[in-house]
């Protein structure tokens, strides 16, 4: 793992928040703090702790020009720069158009004023149905476990999310389970954020017994953009929690490009695979990012020869801030198409869009 610093303190390792909800801004986890009894020291909470959170920086690590950082820095006020050592070792240094750092790097678009983006894209608040449960499909609900990430994508749909309207203890998540435990035909939980995977396993596990205990769920889906960004976080006692629930898992990870795929990333999704948990991507079609049948070719095939299912490319959720990451539907119909020719069907991910108030993804 690039850039892992030295922590003073006794048993010293970053704070992860107990089913933590934001503030206007992401926290800044201290850079230390005790262990909690019989929970074992890992890196990847030092990970999370030493992520980049100054664009200056992050400019510095990267080569890059300094006129980038005044605009960086007005942008990372209205949403905050959080990236991971481990992802920015995969960038190209020098290279301001490097598909990783646009991901993740604030630029002056997103200062733009625009009239035809809006806060809330696929329609979270509408869909709410107990404090941080959400409803938009049969069969499945969604539980907001966190408002924190390890990394903040600057396309994110839920980069304006109330996230401190949402439960913070364990105790506060009672009215969502009770609301799950009362609809029979629910069979699916999901858990998403933030991540749910910033929480530690003592955290994640007292969660899910409780998910465990309503008997008509089945399922437990896992969305996490972790084993692509931190991927140390992918440990044993990770895979033992989830492999002996009651519940089947299910891992959803996030990965936009194929230089994501390499080095820890991909040992990590490998483990995932070797472990049983069925696991599948998820990509956005971003502008500068992967919006050629070259870059969905080579990021499809990455997953492929892992083991991984590219199982989603959604079209741009029109979120304030991100409108620069837009692609035209044709230009995503023609990709597709594209890669159809190119690929195995089983690699050519569906492409969908979310469309607020329907009840299932609107295929594209």
């Amino acid at each position: 793992m690039a850039g892992n610093r030295e922590i003073s303190g006794e048993a010293a390792g970053p704070v992860v928040p107990d089913f933590p909800s934001l503030r206007d801004d992401i926290p800044q986890f201290p850079p230390a703090r005790p262990a909690e009894a019989g929970e074992p020291q890992t890196d990847w909470r030092r990970s999370l702790s030493d992520a980049v959170r100054d664009p200056a920086e992050l400019l510095e690590l990267l080569r890059l020009p300094a006129d980038l950082l005044p605009a960086a820095r007005q942008a990372a006020g209205l949403f905050p720069l959080v990236v991971p050592r481990s992802f920015v070792s995969r960038m190209k240094v020098g290279d301001p158009a490097d598909p990783l750092l646009r991901q993740v790097l604030p630029f002056a678009e997103e200062l733009d004023v625009r009239t035809d983006l809006v806060l809330d894209p696929v329609g979270d608040s509408d869909a709410r149905i107990a404090p941080g449960l959400l409803q938009k499909y049969e069969g499945r609900a969604l539980l907001v476990s966190t408002g924190v990430c390890a990394v903040n994508c600057r396309y994110c749909f839920r980069r304006h999310y109330p996230y401190g309207d949402e439960p913070r203890r364990l105790d506060d998540w009672q009215p969502a389970i009770d609301a799950l435990a009362a609809d029979d035909t629910l069979h699916e939980a999901i858990l998403s954020g933030g991540d749910p995977l910033v929480l530690t396993d003592a955290r994640l596990a007292a969660l899910v017994e409780r998910l465990e205990s309503i008997p008509h769920l089945k399922r437990l889906r896992i969305h996490s953009r972790l084993p692509i960004v931190l991927p140390d976080r992918i440990t044993s006692s990770l895979i033992d929690l989830l492999r002996d629930s009651r519940l089947q898992a299910v891992m959803v990870v996030h990965a936009n490009h194929a230089h994501e795929i390499q080095g820890d990333c991909a040992e990590a999704l490998r483990t995932l695979v070797r472990s049983g948990i069925p696991t599948l991507n998820q990509a956005v079609l971003l502008n500068g990012v992967n919006d050629s049948v070259a870059a969905l070719a080579a990021l499809c095939e990455s997953l492929g020869n892992l083991g991984v299912l590219p199982y989603y490319l959604h079209q741009f959720d029109r979120v304030a801030g991100a409108g620069h990451f837009e692609v035209a539907e044709a230009r995503g119909l023609e990709l597709v198409e594209q890669l159809r020719a190119k690929l195995s069907g089983y690699l050519v991910p569906r492409y969908v869009r979310e469309i607020a108030g329907r009840r299932s993804k609107t295929p594209l």
